[in-house]
């Protein structure tokens, strides 16, 4: 308690510098998740991509990160071991932002699409173990996390593969592409808005303090994914496509209206994801502002200090400019080659997957649901369209992220505990 009142104002500014750290490495792996699909299938270029993730990532961060948040992501630990040794709770959460935050930059630096979540949680574990021991662990959630590895990637994976099926059975082989997607894309216009309005709702706009029930939630979303069919339908309707045109550029007429769509659906998941991850770097940080304040009493929920919203938001833009292009490149091109219609198979199963993880309680990682759609469309073309290397890799880090987050923590908290005397 002593180091708390004696340095409690160098530990917030520790806590400050590898809290920017954890969102740095965000920004640089994550944001992948929005905009890889787009990339890769040469609806935008890199630089267009990273602009306009910028944009909705700092939107979803700043406006719809939260007013309070868990000062333990997930529920992961229990506090009530911490309450008399308060000051291992503050060096605990600032050795797992600096040990998550180095593995995002080492994992970015590769291209490995890793979780930011999972890298966090890790990290949260490695400390409580040395410092309180195995009880103050809740096992079975960290159970739940492990069986997402599968669960997640399979139901997206298996949600793309379908939305890519039915695309390519309703439009792509039939011997009338542009008279068929001026049918049909309304209707998958229609869905991608129901979903997207869903995880808006979902993932962003609780931060916000607009509160939706499921009823409400749901007829909303439904009314605006009809708005959307019908400004779509209307928009497919102008374009002049000429139907007696050779195949190949029927289908290049087709992928263009899908890679409008993609951007559309990249921008709702940019917004989501940096409403909802966020938190992977303000909330450990909010924890330790809040311990500090309260002369060491631990709460459940913090409130933000105004400055720690904008210090996540500005560090995953950063994280994203300087870095953000290798996990986009992974995800775009490594696993398999994507075209319009496929990035927006994929992007729109994993948004589903989003959606049904989130009224079911599962454990989600956004990487890792991203990454099974896209194994999904490219399973919809035969095994022989992946890249079996870049899968490995991917596979092998998702499971690594935790022990080496672990890890990572455990030697990092000892050094701070050893530099503050504790």
């Amino acid at each position: 308690m002593d180091i708390i009142a004696s340095h409690g104002s160098m530990l917030v500014i520790i806590a400050a510098v590898v809290g920017f750290f954890m969102a740095y490495g965000i920004g640089a792996n994550d944001v992948a998740n929005a905009m890889g699909t787009s990339v890769g299938s040469k609806a935008l270029t890199i630089k267009q991509a990273i602009i306009i993730a910028m944009v909705f990532e700092f939107a979803g961060a700043y406006l719809a990160g939260g007013e309070v948040t868990s000062t333990i992501r997930k529920g992961i630990i229990d506090a009530a071991p911490f309450v008399d040794v308060p000051e291992l709770m503050v060096l605990g959460m600032i050795a797992s932002l600096f040990a998550a935050g180095s593995w995002l930059l080492l994992a970015s630096y590769l291209g490995w699409p890793v979780s930011t979540t999972h890298s966090i949680i890790g990290a949260i574990i490695g400390f409580a173990l040395v410092a309180v021991g195995s009880e103050a662990i809740q096992w079975g959630k960290v159970g739940g996390i492990v069986g997402s590895w599968i669960v997640t990637p399979a139901i997206s994976g298996f949600i793309a593969y379908l939305i890519f099926m039915s695309a390519q059975k309703l439009i792509f082989d039939t011997d009338a592409p542009v008279k068929n997607a001026k049918r049909y894309v309304p209707i998958y216009m229609g869905l991608a808005g129901f979903v997207m309005a869903l995880v808006t709702i979902k993932k962003g706009l609780k931060h916000v303090g607009l509160q939706m029930g499921t009823v409400e939630g749901f007829a909303l979303a439904i009314g605006i994914a009809v708005l959307v069919g019908i400004i779509g339908k209307i928009a497919i309707g102008r374009l002049n496509i000429d139907p007696s045109a050779d195949k190949k550029m029927q289908f290049n007429n087709v992928e263009k209206v899908f890679a409008i769509l993609m951007i559309l659906t990249a921008c709702c998941m940019a917004f989501a994801h940096g409403s909802n991850d966020v938190a992977n770097a303000i909330g450990p940080l909010a924890a330790v502002v809040s311990i500090v304040e309260h002369n060491g009493e631990i709460a459940k929920k913090a409130a933000l200090a105004w400055w720690i919203l904008p210090l996540g938001a500005f560090g995953i833009v950063a994280g994203l400019a300087i870095l953000g292009k290798r996990v986009i490149k992974t995800i775009g091109e490594g696993i398999t080659h994507l075209t319009p219609s496929r990035g927006f198979a994929a992007e729109l199963a994993a948004a589903s997957t989003v959606v049904i993880a989130s009224g079911t309680g599962l454990p989600i990682s956004t990487t890792q649901t991203l990454v099974g759609a896209v194994l999904g469309v490219g399973m919809a073309r035969g095994i022989a369209a992946l890249n079996m290397g870049v899968i490995r890799n991917i596979v092998v880090s998702w499971v690594i992220t935790l022990p080496v987050g672990a890890a990572l923590s455990i030697v990092i908290f000892y050094v701070l505990r050893a530099m503050f005397g504790v």
